[in-house]
C-alpha cells in the first residue's frame, strides 16, 4: 500500500505536498518523494524513510514549480532499497513522473513487451516503473503534432488495455500538468478536491480526503472507476470516462485497516464503516452467546478502537482502554521477518494491569493476519491477570494473499489458511474466538451516495480476485512473500 498526491497550484506547491505526504504517511513508511516542474525543469527527491526524515530545508528548496506530486512507499514488489522509491521519471515523451498506489499483476509479461516490443529498458524490478513506461509508450504512440488532453486519455486506455491489477496512479508531465487516473474497477482509491484561493482556483488529487483536509482543499469526490483527471498548469480541469470501466469494486481492507477513520473513501466514511463493524460483530455475539460473561471490552490500537465502542455499548459491557501504543513503532505485521515482528509487539503495546485483573475480557482487533500480534496480545492479557481472554475480529478470517497492493504474507503464514476457527483459537490461546462474517463485513461498509457501491474486492477473505489470476501468478507470489524469501533478498541487500 502507498500513498500519492498531486497539485496544480498558483505557487510553490513542494510544502503543501510535504504536508500532505505526513497525513498519509500510514500508508507506508518504507520512502518518500516529491516531483516538481518548473517551466520545461523537473525536479525530483527521494529516498528511503519517513517524510520527515527524507526532506529538509536544502531538499525542499531545490523542489521548485507551481505544479507536482509526491508519494510514500510501501513496498510490495521489487526490492526493498532506495532505487524504488517514487515517484519515478522516464524522459520521454516530454518528461513523465509517476507515483503507484497498488499492485499488477502482469508485470513480468509487461516487462517482456516493453523489451521486445517497446524497446524500452527498466532499471528495477518495480511494477510502478513498468506501468510508467507502458504509459510513456502510449503516448508517443497517440501523439499528435499538437497535444491535447485526448492525446493523454488515449494513452491511459492504453495502461488500461496493458496492464492488470490495482493502480491508482498520480502522474506529472513537463509542460502539461497532473494526471490522475484508476484501474477500471476502481480498486485502489483515488480523491479530487478543489480550493479557492485569491490567485484562482487550485487543484488537488490524493489517496485520501485526509490529505486534502490537511492542505485546505475541499473534497470534491471520488475518481470513478477507469476515470481519468487532468489538471494542466493553467489550473483547468479535464475529465474523461474510459468505456473499459467496469463495476466499482473498492479493495475493503482499506476500511477495515489502512485508510484512517477520518477519511472518506467511495463516497463511505470510514469511521461510520467501522462503527457498523462493531454492532455487526456484537449481533453476532448476541446472536450465538447471548448467556455471555463478558466484563470489559479492550481494544487492540489504534484501529479496532472505533470498532470496540459500540460492541461494548451492545454487549452491556464496559469499555477501557488495556493497552498503551508506542507510537513510533512500524505496523507489526509488515514488518521483515517473524523474529522481529514477535519482539516489536513486547515494544508496540505495554498493558495497564489493573484493567484485566480478574476479569473476563474481551480483545477486539480489526483483523488477524499471521497470528503473531493476537498471540502474544493474548497472552500479555493473562499475565496481567485476566481470568478469561476472548478475541473478537472485526474482519473474517483472512485465508489467502492479497494481490492488490496488500503485502500480505504467503499463504502458509496466514493463521487461518486451511484452520477451521476452532483451529486458529487454539493456536492463539484465547478461551473464545468471534470473527466478523464477510456479508456483515460488506454491510457495514455500503453506504447510497455518491456511488452505489454493489461490490467489493474481498480476495484475502473470499480467494475470489475481481480481476482473475493465474495459478502460476498465486504459486509465484507464495515464493516471493514467505519469510524465507524475504530473508535471502535482505542478506544479499546487505552483501552487496
Amino acid at each position: 500500500m502507498c500513498g500519492i498526491v498531486g497539485i496544480v497550484g498558483k505557487g510553490p506547491v513542494a510544502p503543501t505536498i510535504f504536508d500532505a505526504l505526513t497525513m498519509l504517511q500510514h500508508r507506508g513508511q518504507d520512502a518518500a518523494g516529491i516531483a516538481t516542474i518548473e517551466g520545461r525543469r523537473m525536479n525530483l527527491v527521494r529516498n528511503n524513510g519517513l517524510v520527515s526524515e527524507v526532506f529538509d530545508e536544502h531538499s525542499m528548496a531545490s523542489l521548485t514549480g507551481s505544479a507536482g506530486i509526491g508519494h510514500v512507499r510501501y513496498p510490495t514488489a521489487g526490492r526493498d532499497d532506495s532505487d524504488e522509491a517514487q515517484p519515478f521519471y522516464v524522459n520521454s515523451p516530454y518528461g513523465m513522473a509517476l507515483g503507484h498506489n497498488g499492485n499488477l499483476i502482469n508485470t513480468e509479461e509487461l516487462k517482456r513487451d516493453l523489451w521486445a516490443s517497446d524497446r524500452r529498458h527498466l532499471n528495477t524490478d518495480s511494477d510502478s516503473e513498468a506501468l510508467l513506461n507502458v504509459l510513456a509508450h502510449e503516448l508517443s504512440s497517440v501523439q499528435t503534432d499538437g497535444f491535447c488532453p485526448k492525446d493523454l486519455f488515449r494513452a491511459v486506455d492504453g495502461v488500461h488495455r496493458r496492464c492488470r491489477g490495482a493502480y491508482s496512479i498520480i502522474a506529472l508531465v513537463v509542460g502539461q500538468g497532473v494526471l490522475g487516473f484508476r484501474d477500471p474497477y476502481g480498486i485502489r482509491p483515488v480523491v479530487l478536491g478543489r480550493r479557492e484561493t485569491d490567485q484562482g482556483i487550485e487543484y488537488a488529487m490524493a489517496s485520501e480526503s485526509v490529505a486534502l483536509d490537511a492542505i485546505g482543499f475541499e473534497l470534491e469526490r471520488d475518481l470513478r472507476p477507469g476515470e481519468a483527471v487532468l489538471i494542466d498548469l493553467d489550473g483547468n480541469l479535464h475529465s474523461y470516462q474510459s468505456p473499459l470501466a467496469k463495476q466499482l469494486s473498492p479493495c475493503i481492507f482499506e476500511y477495515v485497516y489502512f485508510a484512517r477513520p477520518d477519511s472518506m473513501i467511495d463516497d463511505v466514511s470510514v469511521y461510520k464503516a467501522r462503527l457498523r463493524m462493531g454492532k455487526q460483530l456484537a449481533r453476532k455475539i448476541i446472536r450465538e452467546w447471548p448467556d455471555h460473561d463478558i466484563d470489559v471490552v479492550i481494544p487492540v490500537p489504534d484501529t479496532s478502537r472505533t470498532a470496540a465502542l459500540p460492541m461494548a455499548y451492545d454487549l452491556g459491557a464496559k469499555y477501557r482502554e488495556g493497552f498503551i501504543k508506542n507510537r513510533y513503532i512500524g505496523r507489526t505485521f509488515i514488518m521483515p521477518g517473524q523474529e522481529q515482528r514477535s519482539r516489536s509487539v513486547r515494544q508496540k503495546l505495554n498493558v495497564i494491569n489493573l484493567e484485566f485483573r480478574r476479569k473476563n475480557v474481551l480483545i477486539v482487533d480489526d483483523s488477524i493476519v499471521r497470528g503473531t500480534t493476537s498471540r502474544q496480545i493474548i497472552q500479555m492479557a493473562r499475565d496481567a491477570g485476566a481470568r478469561k481472554v476472548y478475541f473478537a475480529s472485526a474482519a473474517p478470517p483472512v485465508r489467502y494473499p492479497n494481490i492488490y497492493g496488500i503485502d500480505m504474507p504467503a499463504p502458509e503464514e496466514l493463521i487461518a489458511s486451511g484452520r477451521t476457527v476452532e483451529e486458529i483459537r487454539q493456536e492463539l490461546g484465547a478461551d473464545r474466538l468471534i470473527y466478523q462474517d464477510l456479508d456483515a463485513l460488506v454491510k457495514a461498509c455500503k453506504k447510497k451516495g455518491k456511488y452505489d457501491i454493489h461490490q467489493f474486492d474481498t480476495s484475502c477473505f473470499s480467494g475470489e480476485y475481481i480481476t482473475g489470476v493465474e495459478d502460476d501468478y498465486l504459486r509465484q507470489l507464495q515464493k516471493i512473500r514467505s519469510d524465507e524469501a524475504r530473508s535471502q533478498r535482505r542478506l544479499q541487500a546487505a552483501s552487496s
